[in-house]
């Protein structure tokens, strides 16, 4: 698998990057796990408009799908369109939610999407193995593990810590993961992880890789988060940047 990161800012965009948005390829397939706020920007940058073959929306806040609203332009109006309805997989409601952004009273928007509601449990996209679980979010959110050819690769999407994202962590390869707070902060309880948490994460589930994401730049500190991970993890880590490429 090859993971592209095409945004990683958490909660709003940052000075430097779109919010979540990461192009998972595997045997010349390509899932979009998340699509949030300004990606549709770095997909045309990195990889090409028409890129996905399927897209995954992990839950229904705007930094993790409102470019999927602004895509319906793009595959509805195309001067070759319209395009085939694309695969979505998100939480129940996506349709719905899609179609009020797009602004037409009683119009959906199933002639662009096909959509799959999401639950707990392990199914095929493409020639990827999918295996998604509820994690600690306010709203309905999943974590993410996508596995090809014994490879492994985790995504924790928003979560604060549950058992679940260690179960779908366990032994990945490479594990991206959200450190939105610092530590030594009072944080708001059960809504993200911070540095350390997450490389607890790391440590517990026997990880070979981490790769840090979601950090929200106006309010936190790179150095700090990245040195709290690396206090609790002694793997290779990193803090992803839109435009990076990694093998899984």
């Amino acid at each position: 698998m090859r993971l592209t990161v095409l945004g990683c800012a958490g909660s709003f965009p940052g000075p430097d990057s779109p919010c979540s948005a990461y192009l998972v390829e595997a045997a010349g397939f390509r899932l979009l796990v998340d699509f949030g706020s300004g990606s549709m920007s770095t997909l045309q940058r990195y990889v090409g408009l028409h890129a996905p073959d399927a897209v995954l929306l992990t839950h229904l806040h705007g930094d993790h799908f409102l470019d999927a609203a602004l895509y319906v332009v793009v595959r509805r109006y195309a001067p070759d369109g319209p395009y085939p309805p694309l695969p979505v997989y998100g939480p129940v409601g996506t349709p719905e939610r899609l179609a009020a952004l797009d602004g037409v009273p009683d119009r959906t928007v199933e002639d662009v999407y096909q959509f799959s509601a999401l639950t707990p449990g392990t199914f095929p996209i493409g020639p990827l193995t999918v295996t998604v679980d509820r994690v600690n979010h306010p709203i309905e959110t999943y974590g993410v593990r996508l596995e090809h050819n014994g490879r492994v690769l985790c995504y924790s999407s928003d979560t604060a810590p549950c058992d679940a994202l260690l179960q779908l962590a366990q032994g990945a390869d490479v594990f991206l993961c959200e450190a939105s707070y610092l530590d030594g902060v009072d944080n708001p309880p059960d809504l993200h992880l911070t540095g350390g948490e997450a490389g607890e994460v790391a440590t517990k589930a026997g990880v070979g890789r981490l790769l840090l994401t979601h950090l929200v730049a106006a309010w936190g500190s790179e150095a700090r988060t990245v040195a709290s991970a690396a206090s609790a993890y002694a793997g290779p880590l990193e803090v992803v940047r839109p435009g990076a490429r990694y093998e899984v």
